[in-house]
């Protein structure tokens, strides 16, 4: 009876991941050979565990990642540009903490947005919050909002994320109120958030997609000068993975 008591107050105290290692422990019947100690450390290491696990659970949930993608999964087996040293510096982390900003840019197919979720995906890990936009979804959300009221608790709300993935960036010339909404978002992020941008347009070219040359400047001044830039080449992933393994041999 006492130990149904303990585990529901366990619960109640919502020590879920203590109260379920506690039941654990009750059928190991070489527990008792451990220290009082020893097993209320393993008691706390598996609520440690399952708190951790649960919030990684969410902030990917809402991260919406196009793509599930770990920066240990990339392939470097094929020639795109990509350095592995480069990688595992953005692997730690430090980028984010550091409220600084990550460009990639390449032709279709080379991987891009998979190397843009496997950097907010190891945000998450690490306990930073993250979310996926493509670039027009963005705009669309933005001019909704305008129209519904939501629009100051929307940028709000991504001036908050630590890791924000602007995917597709560039494939339609950014109009004059496009360019400005998005100034809002990018002003509101810089030096206090990070930033990632996918385009297939390299870097020197973003000016001339966004129609208002004072805009762009402001823009372009907000993202590129903190930022790491990765710039993939080759052809598409998809061509060499469907690629028959006796061509390759040749």
């Amino acid at each position: 009876m006492l130990t149904h008591q303990t585990v529901e107050r366990l619960r109640q105290m919502r020590l879920w991941g203590m109260a379920d290692a506690f039941l654990a422990q009750l059928e190991q019947p070489d527990v008792t050979a451990l220290s009082f100690e020893d097993r209320l450390g393993l008691l706390v290491d598996q609520e440690v565990s399952f708190r951790d696990n649960r919030r990684l659970k969410r902030l990917l949930k809402e991260a919406k990642l196009r793509q599930q993608a770990c920066l240990e999964d990339i392939d470097f087996s094929v020639g795109r540009g990509l350095a592995r040293q480069l990688l595992r510096s953005l692997g730690t982390g430090l980028w984010v903490t550091n409220h600084q900003n990550v460009l990639v840019t390449g032709p279709t197919g080379v991987g891009k947005t998979y190397v843009s979720c496997a950097l907010a995906n190891a945000a998450c890990r690490q306990g930073f919050s993250s979310r996926y936009y493509r670039m027009p979804r963005l705009l669309t959300d933005i001019a909704v909002s305008r129209g519904d009221g939501s629009y100051t608790r929307l940028l709000r709300w991504l001036s908050k994320v630590d890791v924000l993935v602007l995917d597709d960036w560039g494939l339609t010339p950014l109009t004059a109120t496009d360019g400005r909404e998005l100034l809002e978002v990018i002003d509101d992020r810089c030096q206090a958030k990070s930033t990632v941008v996918t385009s297939q347009v390299p870097v020197d070219q973003w000016h001339a997609a966004i129609s208002d040359p004072s805009v762009a400047d402001a823009i372009l001044d907000r993202l590129v000068h903190n930022a790491h830039r990765i710039e993939l080449r080759g052809e598409s992933m998809r061509r060499v993975k469907n690629r028959p393994a006796a061509q390759e041999e040749h």
